[in-house]
């Protein structure tokens, strides 16, 4: 077929074709940045959520991995990205103060749906100082959170775009590729979870993935449109039990073969990751593989 796909991202196959035609819209870009050149490839290829509004997160985290894969040349960034980068804008970080006992002792745990500027740069700073994988922008459309309790701010997480292909994932599901190809934007990947390394609170983890289990799924469709039915994590093998997870009511259902996705010879030796998964709604699966 000429044109055949040559590669995918964000659920978007891009074939000669739609390379084509984003190397034309990169040149026809005034002002000639990132963020217009996105707007306009959403456009073209109508590119739209469930609420018929240009998916410009996807969209700008698809034309990075095709710059980065040498398909498409994208103009120079016009600003820092995030991406293991000093983020510029300040903000009051929580104090350092040891907090335990019993998520009771706590009283009432909030998640704050992180929505403006000031509440995103704190997020990031958190997950870029504490969590062990460092900050990068959630791939996809997102949702984050601020854990608060009336002791100030306690942890964040975050959901993203489910990772793309996952062998025990789809198995589980019984998924087979058209359905996964189609259902995939139902299932959100908590990419992120951090509890503030001096707050040592028992059973505050589990507590807060099923406030965010919870919470979730609403408002996804009030950002998005659309209806999430699983949630997705991976907990690295070795450096995490996944207890918080289980006492959740996670599912583990297996583990990743340590490699990653652009590994096309089966050489990379990453770490191995145990999958867990949370269905949002019983009939999860009736859904998924319709």
């Amino acid at each position: 077929m000429e044109n055949q796909p040559v590669f995918t991202a964000c659920a978007m196959a891009f074939g000669p074709t739609e390379l084509a035609l984003i190397g034309r819209l990169i040149e026809q870009a005034q002002p000639r940045n990132r963020a217009e050149v996105a707007r306009r490839v959403c456009a073209a290829l109508d590119w739209t959520d469930a609420l018929g509004r240009p998916k410009l997160m996807s969209c700008r985290v698809a034309l990075l991995r095709l710059h980065r894969a040498g398909l498409i040349e994208l103009p120079a960034p016009t600003r820092g990205n995030g991406n293991g980068k000093a983020l510029s804008h300040e903000v009051a970080m929580p104090q350092e103060r040891a907090l335990a006992g019993s998520v009771e002792q706590l009283g009432d745990i909030e998640l704050e749906w992180v929505r403006d500027r000031e509440r995103s740069t704190l997020w990031n700073r958190l997950i870029e100082r504490y969590h062990y994988l460092g900050y990068a922008p959630l791939p996809g459309a997102q949702i984050r959170y601020l854990v608060h309790s009336a002791h100030g701010v306690l942890g964040a997480i975050g959901f993203g775009a489910a990772a793309w292909k996952v062998a025990p994932r789809d198995r589980w599901i019984g998924w087979e590729r058209a359905a996964r190809e189609r259902a995939l934007g139902q299932v959100l990947n908590n990419a992120r979870f951090l509890v503030l390394p001096w707050v040592q609170v028992h059973n505050l983890a589990s507590k807060v993935l099923s406030l965010a289990a919870r919470r979730v799924r609403e408002d996804f469709v009030g950002a998005y449109g659309i209806k999430p039915v699983l949630l997705e994590t991976f907990v690295e093998v070795g450096r995490f039990a996944g207890t918080c997870y289980r006492a959740a009511n996670w599912v583990e259902v297996g583990h990743t073969k340590g490699r990653g996705k652009l590994d096309r010879y089966k050489r990379a030796a990453l770490p191995v990751k145990a999958v867990y998964l949370y269905p949002l709604r019983r009939d999860f699966r009736q859904v998924l593989c319709a």
